[in-house]
């Protein structure tokens, strides 16, 4: 094994800053008028933001220096602190409810979201348990089963919050850590089929689901309530144009379209930046995600490997999601797009996996 250290992967490094940075313009851009609005002060998301930015950022440099093998030794524990976390949001009076999903522990003027850290700790311990175990996944028995069992328990727990959105990332990026890793494509389509049958009961078991559903298949048939979040996005995503309308010249984030600097931020960059604009901000995505492969590619381990690519494809899955959720060719769910939504967990999380994935570069084979 190459213990040789360089300096990590310098291009990963400052896409990953020009990313940050324009999250950091497109969360002021479209929540000032909120801002204003709710608390008076047009900073005052942009603020919250810088702060989260700011510990992210050093969460990142200190994590770019930790030897990632570090994480492997801790994986077990760091798991079932998350189980434990996950538990406490539970908890009446605890657990702190918004949109109607008990996903957040309050410390203080803050909150973070336990199914956030959830993701990563799921990945680390996944990518030790497949280092370990790789020549067992041919077996249902001993080496898929085993592999799944803590994703469908992490799954279980977000899903009693509930957060199908977290969930299905969760999910999906274990599930392409384990065909990485060599299962058999006979489970994966054992494994697709009961996944399918599973999304369709727990969306027809919640008539919240059901309704995002019909509204996804037509938006209009409820345009005041169901169907009015995915209209006001796709209001402000056409009138865009090439060239949008301008950075901060915005019309849908006038109270139009609901917490516009979360999940339907790309709305809102649509809308000022134009198809460019747009355009621009997914090709910043896919080079992020190219050299997340390359160093996946090139670590000198398989748990490297693994960890590069659970940790990419988590990215790369989120990102699919948001997008799709935004433009209509999926139903409405709750997943933020890395680095330019609006939300503390997220950010300091893709940051600090940013920085695990950073110090696998320095370890690179090539």
């Amino acid at each position: 094994m190459n213990r040789h250290r360089v300096f990590p992967d310098r291009f990963f490094l400052l896409i990953t800053f020009i990313l940050l940075i324009t999250g950091l313009v497109m969360v002021y851009s479209a929540s000032e008028v909120s801002a204003a609005h709710k608390f008076g002060d047009t900073f005052y998301f942009l603020k919250r933001q810088l702060l989260f930015a700011s510990v992210g950022v050093i969460c990142l440099f200190v994590v770019m220096n930790i030897d990632y093998r570090t994480w492997k030794k801790w994986s077990h524990i760091g798991i079932l602190l998350c189980y434990g976390l996950l538990l406490l949001v539970l908890i009446p009076g605890v657990g702190l409810s918004r949109g109607g999903a008990s996903s957040w522990l309050g410390i203080g003027a803050f909150s973070i979201q336990p199914s956030e850290f959830m993701k990563v700790a799921l990945i680390i311990y996944l990518a030790r348990f497949l280092s370990e175990r790789q020549q067992d996944l041919p077996s249902f028995r001993k080496g898929l089963l085993p592999a799944l069992f803590p994703v469908l328990a992490a799954f279980g727990l977000i899903m009693l919050q509930p957060d199908l959105g977290t969930g299905m990332v969760l999910v999906l990026t274990c599930t392409m850590m384990i065909f990485v890793a060599g299962a058999r494509i006979k489970h994966f389509l054992f494994m697709g089929a009961a996944g399918c049958m599973g999304i369709a009961g727990l969306i027809i078991s919640a008539p919240y689901r059901l309704q995002r559903l019909t509204s996804y298949v037509d938006p209009w048939q409820d345009p005041g309530k169901s169907g009015f979040q995915i209209i006001q996005s796709l209001l402000a995503i056409g009138p865009g144009g090439l060239m949008g309308f301008g950075l901060g010249e915005s019309r849908q984030k006038f109270q139009y379209l609901p917490e516009a600097q979360n999940d339907f931020i790309f709305s809102i960059i649509s809308e000022e930046l134009g198809f460019i604009g747009s355009v621009g901000v997914l090709m910043l995505f896919c080079l992020l995600l190219w050299r997340g492969i390359r160093i996946a590619m090139s670590a000198p381990d398989l748990f490297g490997t693994l960890l590069a690519a659970g940790i990419t494809g988590m990215i790369a899955i989120q990102v699919m999601i948001n997008i799709a959720v935004v433009i209509g060719l999926i139903p409405v769910t709750g997943i933020t797009l890395p680095f330019l939504s609006y939300g503390g967990s997220s950010l300091t999380l893709i940051l600090i996996s940013i920085g695990i994935l950073l110090n696998i570069s320095s370890y690179s084979k090539s």
